[in-house]
């Protein structure tokens, strides 16, 4: 009975069957942590809604959603399914992020809402075991996030004067 027990338990958590495997999970999961901790560094420093903590979990969870059905042996031509329904719980995540304040005019959260689903993507594509493609990508989103706002400042609406471009 008890060797009955342990087979299933063996069994039940076969699903890393070796070092390599855990060792290749765990690097992807680490990597999408820490390149969704480099992208909500940027929005935690300017006191957005959506931080490290956020742009991590948001990076593993999409990688988590890419290797899982991976692992189990899913068809790539099906993951495109499970792609989709991480783009659409994203955009319901990004949604949470926008305010519109209707008495000013204004929309705040464009930015940060775009950040969680750039994200996103980088956590599948670390999902799918490309690395490379993920730091780029990163990079090139900090980018963004940093240079940009020095380049096109921004203007209030109704306002002539150049908002920070730091905020």
């Amino acid at each position: 009975m008890l060797h009955d027990i342990g087979s299933t338990i063996m069994a039940e958590f076969g699903d890393l069957p070796d070092i390599a495997a855990i060792t290749v999970i765990t690097l992807r999961l680490l990597t999408a942590a820490a390149l969704g901790g480099v992208l909500g560094y940027d929005r935690e420093r300017k006191a957005r809604s959506a931080g490290v903590r956020t742009h991590m979990l948001v990076a593993v969870g999409a990688a988590l959603f890419v290797i899982g059905p991976i692992q189990a042996g899913m068809p790539i031509e099906q993951v495109s399914r499970v792609l989709q329904g991480i783009v659409q719980g994203i955009g319901f995540l990004g949604a949470g992020a926008i305010i519109v304040r209707r008495s000013r005019h204004e929309v705040e959260g464009l930015t940060t809402a775009a950040s969680i689903w750039a994200t996103a993507g980088i956590g599948v594509i670390v999902g799918l075991g490309l690395e490379a493609t993920a730091i780029l990508t990163t990079a090139v989103v900090l980018a963004i996030l940093v240079v940009m706002p020095f380049l096109v400042p921004q203007c209030a609406p109704g306002d002539t004067d150049i908002d920070d471009p730091r905020s």
